[in-house]
């Protein structure tokens, strides 16, 4: 029964040392199964894995005998060789990563696979390192033309497991040496669901945090600041800027960084008709009035009990509720529609107006309490004409998030495409960029890795478009200028509509034939399709 020992010598002279070494290992019938040499600085040092098929080994007598060598300076026994080591530091980097990743070398024999890989492709934990990758039985071998230098990007695999079938992406790519030679290759497995969760989770505009604001300017900064600093306070806030300058971006943050645990409920005053404004915001008892629910109905100050009721377009609020409001912020009571029981609520409120309140209260439009009781905090969000400054960083951060909901490739602005976007004067502010780069990104189409300033096209340049020539060619086909045009009203609707039925129906088409025109003019937007759009 052979035996091993694992040793880590300090030598002078590596090669005359060795020499001696072997000697000795020889005389005590060592074998050498691993050898690993490792400098620093001026010290050498060698590491054995030594097998032995003596009986009744003597490590002591080994070391006395290997450290009688003058070029050995001392010899030691250990337990784990460098190598093996940072082969487990490896194995455990992989197995962390979310990915699958498995690698074969030249002769197409695996030689990693994490933990990830082994599930999604339903691996038995068996020993699979070393074994020919087409002997496993695997969904797919693609990984095997890699060795003839060949690539593969993001190639969607399907794979069965029982009643059940899990979707993934691969990415297949080659590992050469230093001479360039191929010695094996790599492929990295996505899986699809996990893919479309992020996605949605970057695209989407999630509760925010200040953190997560972007931009840099002065002006920003200084609102963000003193934003945080109000957070912890439980005075009101309120918000002011113009349209399109991120006000509920602001709130949410507000709210996140706040002791509230309860929910953050947006309210815009603007958009609800004036009948349904006060129900809507302190609810109704049973038979209230006609068309009242007869167990009635909680208003949103009470669904926000505990956390913070965001009231966007505060100077929208009829006046005649603007006394309701009062008492509800001074005193934290509220009666429902139709009841005299008062309701006490522990919420939050934060307000957010466009419009100059102090000229409304001269104009008898808002109350002159009102006002000022909710103007203790006020927090003035600067229009992005003057954070000239965070356009670059703003446009990539949207650009990303629309590549990344329509299955893209990240992609970047180049020089004129910013300078384009430097030179506007924004009237509709952050969203107004945002608008302007998701239909960059969507008319552009994925065979491009930078956006230009001909991608980038404002409101009034695509009325002048519909309403001219522009954009119309005498020597290109009528067949490309109509699809291009064709694509262009399809973008147009996408932006605009809430879901690609929606957007269906505005363009007079059924949902499959909108589905087939996407997948005409952008391949990959199929993989953002589900069922409920």
């Amino acid at each position: 029964m052979s035996s091993n020992i694992k040793l880590k010598l300090q030598v002078v002279d590596r090669v005359g040392a060795m020499a001696q070494v072997a000697a000795v290992l020889a005389e005590n019938d060592l074998n050498i199964i691993f050898m690993e040499v490792e400098k620093s600085g001026a010290a050498t040092f060698v590491y054995l894995d030594l097998e032995s098929e003596a009986q009744a080994l003597d490590p002591q007598a080994v070391f006395s005998a290997l450290e009688a060598i003058p070029n050995i300076l001392c010899a030691a026994a250990i337990r784990t060789m460098p190598q093996e080591r940072r082969e487990k530091r490896f194995q455990v980097v992989l197995d962390s990563i979310s990915d699958g990743i498995l690698s074969i070398n030249e002769e197409g024999e695996l030689t990693t696979i994490n933990r990830v890989a082994r599930k999604m492709l339903n691996c038995r934990e068996e020993e699979l390192i070393g074994r020919k990758l087409c002997d496993l039985k695997l969904p797919d071998t693609s990984l095997l033309t890699c060795l003839q230098g060949n690539t593969y990007r993001n190639i969607k695999r399907s794979l069965t497991r029982g009643s059940q079938r899990h979707q993934y992406l691969t990415t297949g790519r080659v590992i050469h040496d230093s001479h360039r030679r191929i010695v094996g290759a790599v492929e990295v497995l996505q899986d699809m669901k996990e893919i479309r969760e992020l996605a949605s989770a970057v695209a989407r505009e999630p509760q925010v945090t200040f953190d997560d604001m972007v931009g840099q300017g002065p002006a920003l900064r200084r609102a963000i600041a003193f934003a945080e600093k109000i957070a912890a306070t439980d005075g009101i806030v309120s918000i002011l800027g113009e349209s399109g300058t991120g006000k509920e971006l602001f709130a949410s943050a507000i709210h996140v960084a706040s002791s509230c645990r309860g929910p953050f409920i947006p309210v815009n005053c603007a958009a609800l008709p004036e009948n349904l404004l006060e129900s809507e915001l302190f609810g109704y008892v049973g038979g209230a009035f006609s068309g009242a629910k007869k167990e009635g109905r909680a208003g949103l100050f009470e669904a926000a009990r505990g956390g913070t009721i965001f009231l966007d377009e505060i100077a929208e609020i009829p006046t005649l509720l603007q006394a309701k409001l009062l008492r509800i912020i001074q005193d934290g009571k509220l009666r429902r529609i139709g009841s005299n029981e008062e309701i006490t609520v522990n919420t939050r409120v934060i307000t957010a107006t466009n419009r100059d309140l102090e000229q409304l209260v001269k104009q008898g439009g808002f109350r002159e309490d009102l006002y000022y009781r909710i103007n203790l905090f006020p927090v003035h969000i600067p229009p992005l004409r003057d954070r000239i400054e965070d356009i670059p960083l703003l446009a990539e951060h949207f650009l990303f998030q629309v590549d990344v909901r329509l299955g893209m490739q990240a992609r970047q602005l180049t020089e004129g495409a910013l300078t384009k976007l430097k030179s506007h004067r924004w009237p509709g502010n952050v969203r107004e960029l945002r608008n302007v780069i998701e239909r960059a990104a969507i008319l552009s189409g994925s065979g491009s890795e930078q956006l230009s300033s001909d991608s980038i096209r404002f409101s009034f340049e695509l009325g002048q478009s519909g309403n001219s020539t522009e954009g119309i060619s005498g020597t290109e086909p009528l067949a490309s200028q109509v699809e291009r045009l064709e694509r262009q009203i399809i973008a147009e609707a996408l932006q605009s509509s809430p879901s690609k039925r929606q957007a269906a129906k505005r363009l007079g088409m059924s949902h499959t034939a909108l589905l087939k025109k996407l997948k005409k003019y952008q391949p990959q937007v199929e993989t953002k399709e589900t069922s409920g759009n």
